[in-house]
């Protein structure tokens, strides 16, 4: 317990600026948690979910708002060894799960799907869904961070021809009542990295078979969109923030056309307006 307690306090103390400012500051410019939501902490076994995990029990106890946290672990099918390690982390971390099975991992294997991670992603969102309707909560929180949400940005407009990003939050379509918060949306991944390697901690990373005897093409193509970052980052300091903003400083009178709904808007559409 001792050793859990030290890990809150780097939290607060070591990583404060930036951990503990940037998750408390998402959560209120996005309006993540109102008062008397029930959450469902979803954690895959990594060192963002268990990181997330640690910041909602910190600022359950030392914030203004009350609410309800379930920690919560889907086991989609992870070996013993697997398994184990996301138990003692939780034990390590003093963190309460839940674990629950999904039996995910076989289900792609009788797929063999193109790109494992993709529907690995999709088929999990729906048992998460179904959970967290089971536990009565109102909200899941997954463990994205600022990284996925600036590469993501670039996926789209690379490989998807659409401007699209990483929502911090959103109303889940097919589950009434249910919403997405991504209160990790402002913390960088290497500070994630640095405060695991400072309380040397071991955290599990994608244990799927299937990415490990194949390329999975989505994962290729996130490598290559953060090399890529990586190298506009020595020609410009700022770019990370400044992909980030770009999603938020969209100049609609500057864009060919745009997407809302069912409605699809082009410019010739009201061009000659102005005549």
């Amino acid at each position: 317990m001792e050793q859990a307690q030290e890990i809150e306090r780097s939290i607060i103390k070591k990583y404060r600026k930036e951990i503990w400012c940037k998750f408390t500051k998402a959560i209120r410019d996005y309006e993540l948690i109102q008062e008397n939501d029930k959450i469902m902490i979803c954690i895959s076994g990594g060192k963002d979910s268990f990181l997330m995990a640690k910041c909602f029990q910190e600022i359950k106890k030392h914030g203004k708002l009350h609410f309800e946290a379930k920690f919560v672990v889907m086991n989609p099918g992870y070996t013993n060894e697997h398994l184990n390690l996301i138990i003692n982390n939780s034990k390590t971390l003093g963190v309460p799960i839940e674990v629950f099975n999904s039996d995910i991992f076989p289900s792609l294997d009788v797929m063999n799907a193109k790109s494992p991670c993709y529907m690995c992603a999709r088929i999990r969102r729906g048992h998460l869904y179904n959970k967290a309707q089971e536990l009565g909560c109102n909200k899941i929180a997954l463990g994205h961070h600022f990284d996925d949400v600036i590469e993501t940005n670039l996926l789209s407009m690379l490989y998807g021809a659409e401007i699209k990003t990483m929502m911090p939050k959103l109303h889940s379509e097919n589950f009434q009542g249910l919403e997405l918060i991504r209160p990790m949306y402002y913390i960088k991944e290497h500070d994630i990295v640095a405060w695991s390697k400072y309380n040397n901690l071991t955290f599990l990373n994608c244990a799927c078979k299937m990415t490990k005897e194949n390329i999975d093409e989505e994962k290729s193509k996130r490598k290559e969109i953060k090399k890529l970052i990586d190298d506009l980052r020595k020609v410009n300091p700022y770019i990370e923030y400044n992909i980030f903003k770009s999603m938020e400083n969209i100049n609609l009178t500057q864009i060919l056309g745009y997407k809302k709904d069912n409605y699809k808007y082009y410019f010739l559409d009201d061009y000659n307006d102005h005549d």
